[in-house]
């Protein structure tokens, strides 16, 4: 079928997205779209100014009136309901991003006691146990027990960054003392020492009641929303024997088709190939080393060698459990893991993704439909504006109609590398070739069933025609710093 998803968000999408995307399905549809990943749909701690990674209420998708109002950033409850369902009509799967890691935004403060860590090094303790009052009690008054009545205390949570000590308010990373334990869970990323806590209030996966609950909640989640799947958000940050258990439960008990996708942010494939054997590969992760080369690439332009630009990554390694993407809401520019791949290199790197065998790509937002925003950094207001990448509907066809059957590669020059996908029954030859320098060309043999026969452009960036030998051997061209797709004329 030849799958691809869009991510139908980016970090500074002004809000409404909900009616937008319903209003969009079927344009998604007619460009080959077969999945969403939509942002996450719960009510957070800033109201419509969050982006969702701020999760106050799960259980509230934009239906009480909590944190200043009762519609998400994205709108209501109904609204994101609908929007399913119109995916669904259209054949479109949806995948919701759900963030498991911590809560913010708690409604009481609890006396506890805690011990600071080192932000470098969370393993060395820098103080004495001491006495602070925390947010750490979530009730959910607005919701009146409503779809749960489990409330959220200090034992729920194994670490904090804010308190408030002899009634001044203290900033730093905190680890609370409950029964579960003066340490931080081991099962999580051992980078910085130990990088179970990221932000908010940490939520302690070794407590068995936090465990039912969650399980409760996405049983509750899938059968009220029927999403198809599930993008889940900071795995580095928590346990993984309760992200596998929780997986197993929805694969077993919830749904058995459901799509786990993970992001597990490493640039290293072999560090997301010990954790996806850790979840008895039942998650699909997301290539973060296959982005890095290609924001490397864009940036060093043909100094970079294109024969390694799969080199390392899991397309490369796990192709079957990557998602490939050219950049996210995480990389782009003013945020976190801003890595921005350069406006020339995109069509290039949509090329790989969207043409290569076995991968699975997701579309950037913006990369279809352009955005502009402004936000802050280091005390001056930037104004970005993302262009539209022009020829990706163009590829997104190609991908439709042509990326079929086996793939060979011409990985054989540093600036200029091709690739055929050679058909099947239903499908005609291709030949993808890309240059990060001048005008390149590659001689390919696609077989003598081709014998004579003439190829044109799909994307229009060049004019010419090639016609194959009596062997079915041919000479194909691309720009300089461009990208060809070469068809049968008559496909």
């Amino acid at each position: 079928m030849n799958g691809v998803m869009i991510q139908y968000f980016h970090w500074y999408h002004p809000g409404d997205l909900w009616n937008e995307f319903a209003d969009r399905v079927i344009l998604l549809k007619d460009l080959g779209f077969t999945a969403a990943w939509m942002p996450p749909a719960p009510k957070g701690d800033l109201g419509t100014e969050g982006r969702g990674y701020d999760p106050y209420d799960l259980y509230d998708l934009g239906e009480f009136d909590q944190k200043g109002g009762v519609p998400t950033r994205y709108g209501t409850r109904e609204e994101y309901l609908n929007a399913i369902e119109k995916a669904h009509e259209a054949g479109i799967s949806v995948y919701a991003d759900i963030v498991l890691n911590h809560r913010m935004g708690g409604d009481e403060n609890e006396w506890i006691t805690v011990h600071e860590v080192d932000e470098n090094n969370r393993n060395n303790i820098i103080s004495e146990p001491f006495d602070v009052s925390a947010n750490t009690r979530f009730t959910f008054p607005a919701r009146k027990g409503k779809y749960s009545d489990f409330i959220w205390d200090y034992r729920c949570f194994s670490g904090i960054d804010t308190a408030w000590k002899n009634r001044k308010k203290i900033t730093g990373i905190f680890k609370i003392h409950n029964e579960y334990g003066t340490e931080w869970t081991d099962d999580v990323s051992h980078q910085l020492g130990n990088y179970d806590y990221l932000m908010g209030a940490d939520v302690e996966y070794r407590n068995p009641h936090v465990i039912q609950e969650m399980k409760n909640w996405i049983r509750w989640y899938s059968e009220t929303t029927q999403v198809d799947g599930f993008r889940l958000d900071a795995l580095k940050h928590f346990s993984s024997d309760f992200l596998k258990e929780w997986i197993t439960y929805i694969k077993t008990e919830v749904d058995p088709g459901c799509y786990i996708l993970g992001e597990f942010w490493k640039d290293d494939a072999e560090k997301i190939g010990i954790f996806s054997d850790k979840m008895d590969e039942l998650i699909s992760c997301f290539d973060a080393p296959l982005h890095y080369n290609f924001f490397r690439a864009s940036e060093e332009g043909s100094d970079y060698d294109l024969r390694r630009i799969l080199t390392g990554s899991l397309l490369e390694k796990r192709p079957l459990y990557s998602v490939s993407f050219v950049e996210n809401h995480d990389t782009q520019q003013l945020q976190a893991l801003e890595s921005t791949v350069k406006d020339w290199f995109k069509p290039l790197a949509y090329a790989i993704i969207l043409l290569s065998e076995e991968a699975y790509p997701c579309v950037f937002y913006p990369d279809l439909f352009g955005a502009e925003y402004t936000d802050i950094k280091d005390g001056e207001e930037i104004n970005i504006v993302m262009p539209k990448v022009e020829i990706l509907p163009a590829l997104l066809k190609a991908r439709h109609q042509f990326a079929y059957g086996e793939q060979i590669r011409y990985f054989d020059h540093p600036n200029c590398i091709a690739w055929v996908r050679k058909g099947d029954e239903d499908h005609s030859v291709c030949v993808t070739i890309i240059s990060n320098s001048e005008e390149g060309s590659k001689e390919i043999e696609i077989g003598k069933e081709y014998a004579y026969a003439v190829f044109k452009d799909f994307l229009g960036y060049r004019n010419d025609e090639v016609t194959a030998d009596g062997n079915g051997k041919a000479v194909f061209r691309v720009n300089a710093r461009s990208v060809s797709v070469w068809v049968r004329s008559d496909a």
